[in-house]
């Protein structure tokens, strides 16, 4: 797995609520850089046949919009976030499916509260660079564990560039987050 440049400074969960409360009604300007990695996601996860689909850090909805468009009418989609803006974002985008898709806030837990083997894909963006090596590995653990046996794991994340584009947007990043790393409880709420 790659990380992040600062690695050593990861956030707790608390402080990654704090800042995507402060930014969330901005996240989608990502898609800029995030979208050619989620369009490929979309394509190759067989998300048509899927019949659950459980979101970790599902942001303000914007993936799962799409996943609503292309999945079956009866396939039922789960989403947690630790933002409570987040979440309230994606709860308004996905009215549309309100019937099927829930949104629900986080603790930070790694710990999972759905049931063994309750869905058949377990989703992931641009969320695992921002954990701790120790609570990726559990929430990994709690993916397979929630997983069907024909499950699939379907992550995208951050990696480190190195030139070009991709090294500026690697140092940005990092940047990022040594600055909120730095400023840890220093930051006015927004």
């Amino acid at each position: 797995m790659s990380r992040s440049p600062s690695k050593e400074r990861d956030l707790t969960p608390q402080e990654v609520r704090r800042v995507y409360d402060r930014i969330g009604r901005f996240q989608d300007w990502q898609a800029f850089y995030e979208g050619p990695a989620l369009r490929e996601l979309l394509r190759s996860g067989d998300f048509a046949s899927a019949n659950s689909v459980f979101e970790f850090g599902c942001g303000t909805g914007a993936f799962a919009a799409k996943l609503m468009t292309i999945m079956s009418a009866d396939c039922r989609y789960v989403g947690i976030d630790v933002s409570p803006k987040t979440t309230r974002l994606a709860t308004s985008r996905l009215k549309p499916w309100a019937a099927r898709a829930t949104v629900e806030l986080s603790d930070g837990s790694a710990v999972l509260s759905e049931a063994d083997s309750a869905f058949g894909h377990f989703v992931s963006n641009y969320v695992f660079e921002l954990l701790s090596p120790d609570c990726a590995a559990k929430i990994l653990a709690e993916a397979h564990r929630i997983l069907s046996s024909k499950g699939r794991l379907c992550l995208v994340s951050l990696g480190c560039g190195t030139s070009g584009f991709a090294g500026l947007l690697t140092a940005l990043w990092g940047g990022h987050m040594e600055m909120e790393a730095l400023m840890r409880g220093w930051l006015p709420p927004d």
